[in-house]
């Protein structure tokens, strides 16, 4: 991992939060090598204690946030609360879950009631 290209942009937070560091690690490679996005940052969130991404989708000049997990984790409402108000009064955010094989499904997450799109 050390020796791949992107490993620099990561570091930093691959050693502060080794339990979700290969998730980071897949989920910055997703966004920025398999789906194209622009400016991929990576955050430290401090009131979930975890790290997080924020970019720009191709074709669009918005910031999304992604918090990426493992498959095998157990999520709470207090890690989405505390990643909505680390996230600086964001209405939605996406949830990276990685697996082991190195899939990823994205989930969207949206603050209070929201209607779906039809």
């Amino acid at each position: 991992m050390e020796k791949h290209p992107s490993f620099p942009a990561v570091s930093h937070l691959l050693k502060k939060y080794p339990n979700v560091g290969g998730a980071l690690f897949q989920t910055y490679n997703d966004l920025s090598l398999g789906q194209g996005w622009k400016d991929v940052q990576v955050l430290d969130l401090q009131t979930c204690s975890r790290p997080a991404l924020r970019g720009i989708r191709p074709g669009s000049d918005v910031s999304v946030y992604v918090l990426p997990c493992w498959l095998s984790e157990n999520l709470t409402m207090s890690l989405v609360h505390g990643a909505f108000e680390d996230m600086g009064g964001v209405t939605e955010f996406y949830m990276a879950i990685t697996a082991e094989d190195s899939s990823i499904v994205y989930y969207k997450l949206s603050k209070g009631l929201v209607k779906p799109q039809l």
